[in-house]
């Protein structure tokens, strides 16, 4: 374990387990849920297409349709809602933000036209997008658990779940690709810490 001193992000990001038991009739205020959601669209993103779109999934009746499609795992039911966490499989329509910024003056209009066309060359391959969803999307959910987590709530990211039911169960479009679910709730257990590898054992510098 580091001895270094640690500031109050840091100290966040240490505390952060996956809780799995939660207060179930604890009702999130929305202001917080806001607040969470507003630190995952302001996660980075490649070409900053923002390759994310979340389904809140708070009521009971949804809680109890999600249940079975995430193999019936307890903090689905139990927590104050799950995030379904979504990848854009079509995020190279999202250049909409360069259009705002060339007309904000914040970018010529040559260098948006030379970005749009990079963006619309790579996502002729599927693959591109497709680990493009994934990857940006995850870097939003990290921001959920960090950002819930600095307001007093835990939360468990799950990637055990069935993506085809998800999808067809909430009415997913055929654009957005579910990458995974994060409970948010008040703890009712608290999470027991993993053990993680030390920085020996994981990083190598300069080359292997």
């Amino acid at each position: 374990m580091s001895s270094s001193p640690k500031n109050e992000t840091l100290s966040t990001i240490s505390e952060r387990h996956a809780v799995k038991s939660y207060v179930k009739d604890f009702k999130l205020p929305e202001e917080d849920l806001e607040a969470i959601l507003t630190a995952a669209v302001e996660a980075p993103s490649a070409w900053n297409l923002q390759h994310w779109k979340f389904l809140v999934i708070g009521s009971e009746a949804d809680k109890q349709k999600l249940l079975p499609i995430a193999y019936n795992q307890g903090q689905v039911a139990e927590s104050s809602v799950t995030i379904a966490v979504l990848g854009d499989l079509e995020a190279n329509r999202n250049t909409v933000i360069y259009d705002q910024a060339v007309e904000a003056g914040a970018l010529p209009a040559e260098i948006r036209d030379a970005l749009v066309g990079q963006i619309n060359g790579a996502y002729q391959n599927p693959q591109v997008a497709r680990d493009a969803a994934i990857l940006n999307s995850a870097l939003a959910a990290q921001n959920i658990m960090l950002a819930a987590k600095s307001l007093g709530y835990d939360t468990c990211a799950m990637g055990g779940f069935i993506p085809a039911q998800l999808i067809e169960q909430f009415n997913i479009p055929a654009r957005y690709l579910p990458t995974m679910l994060i409970s948010v709730g008040k703890a009712q257990v608290p999470a027991r810490p993993s053990g993680r590898f030390p920085l020996s054992e994981v990083v190598v510098k300069g080359s292997f």
